[in-house]
């Protein structure tokens, strides 16, 4: 048995005693941690400019600018890390409570899901994100981060797990893989590992998917889109297709394909053309955009189905709300999808037909972010139509457990000729035994 395969036994071991630990104790962990970040960026920043001057020229610009940890993005980890311990600990929360008859109590609990297995690329920040939703969630985890980045995540993640062992949490639910044998090797650990979440490039994602046993929970590519309805403030439209490009065009959730209704294209094209090209965006058109506006590049098939993650957009024309709906649907990878309109009719016809994780109205698609939508942090964003969707926080590494109180029943009882009846009253309280 390989060491990696030992770390990750006596992690999947330490389960039970993180789904027990108190919320006193996770929560002086996490503050520990977040002022322990607070108090080394010096070392993780000097150890992630050693990746970065590794890295240049020998990876993608997207992957590359994921890779870059400043002042900026550590004061964001330590933010992060103590808005997660601002949230309610979930850890046995009822979800519901029923009579099912006298004495005889039914709840639904929340409980962690147990050992998590994360891999991903060229994002360090990554780590404290997950680790303190962990923590929080009671779950224990084993990372495998890209090569490209591994003193950054080393730095990061021993810095986390040595502040969290100091403040009474085992370091043992908290595992670092090193090579890409360790990210094979835990392809095959469904033994151990309950569920596997990727974050990275639609082939990574993909090539994991594929290669594994384990549940897997997440999104293969980010494909999102704006549709610009003809009722529309076309100042707001133009503002937020800008920032749902440029804000940070290297992650999911920023758009890849606007689609504008044929009813104002002839004024609204232009302006929207000429804006992404102010601001170094490369315009990619279908024929009736071209027609409107020459001097741009013409985009293949291939170009809707593509995250691009960089400066470039693709922009076509629509002849309804109904067609527009169809292309996203058809294009789309469900991930983030926005209407800009002032029709709320129209909105609301888009947002129920629209088969996406997320659907916007008159705003930003990078407002699709586990930490903007009050999650603490975030684990990631699913595009799976299972126990979570969207982005996920805390809610994505819990599952749950029945429990009955009952007081000597037996199901004999409640079967055959004479049988008693259930009562099956639905109760507003909580499990007494939380």
């Amino acid at each position: 048995m390989s060491d990696i395969t030992d770390q990750v036994k006596a992690a999947k071991a330490a389960t039970v005693s993180m789904s027990v630990l108190s919320t006193d104790v996770k929560d002086r962990a996490l503050e520990a941690m977040a002022a322990a970040l607070d108090s080394k960026r010096s070392i993780i920043i000097e150890e992630n400019q050693k990746d970065l001057d590794e890295a240049r020229d020998q990876i993608p610009k997207p992957m590359y600018k994921r890779m870059v940890v400043d002042d900026g993005k550590i004061d964001d980890m330590v933010k992060g890390i103590r808005s997660v311990k601002s949230l309610k600990d979930p850890v046995g929360e009822t979800m519901s409570a029923l009579e099912m008859d006298d004495g005889l109590m039914l709840y639904q609990v929340r409980c962690p899901v147990g050992m998590l297995g994360v891999v991903f690329e060229s994002r360090p920040d990554v780590v404290p994100q997950i680790m303190s939703l962990c923590l929080k969630s009671g779950n224990c985890v084993a990372f495998k981060g890209g090569s490209e980045a591994y003193r950054t995540i080393k730095a990061i993640f021993d810095v986390l797990r040595s502040a969290a062992e100091e403040a009474g949490v085992t370091g043992s639910a908290f595992v670092l893989l090193e090579s890409r044998e360790d990210f094979k090797e835990i392809l095959d650990m469904d033994e151990y590992i309950d569920l596997l979440i990727p974050r990275g490039s639609n082939s990574f994602v993909r090539y994991v998917q594929e290669n594994t046993r384990i549940p897997v929970l997440g999104h293969a590519a980010g494909i999102c889109h704006i549709y610009i309805d003809p009722e529309c403030d076309q100042d707001m439209a133009l503002r937020v297709a800008l920032d749902s490009k440029i804000q940070y065009p290297a992650v999911c959730n920023a758009v890849e394909n606007i689609i504008v209704d044929a009813a104002i294209a002839e004024e609204f094209v232009p302006k929207l053309v000429g804006m992404m090209k102010d601001n170094g965006v490369e315009v990619r058109a279908d024929e009736r955009v071209m027609s409107i506006v020459p001097d741009v590049n013409r985009a293949s098939e291939e170009d809707w189905y593509e995250e691009y993650d960089d400066m470039i957009v693709a922009i076509g024309i629509v002849d309804s709300l109904e067609d527009a709906i169809d292309f996203i649907n058809t294009h789309s990878s469900h991930h983030t999808e926005a209407i800009i309109t002032n029709n709320m009719q129209r909105a609301s016809v888009f947002t129920k037909m629209v088969d996406s994780a997320d659907v916007f109205v008159n705003a930003s698609t990078r407002f699709a972010d586990g930490y903007r939508f009050g999650k603490g942090a975030e684990v990631g964003i699913s595009t799976n139509k299972i126990h979570a969707r969207g982005p996920m926080g805390m809610e994505g590494l819990m599952i749950y457990k029945y429990i009955i109180i009952g007081n000597g029943q037996v199901v004999k009882d409640y079967a055959g000729k004479d049988a008693k009846p259930f009562k099956h009253i639905r109760k507003d309280e909580d499990c007494p035994l939380r």
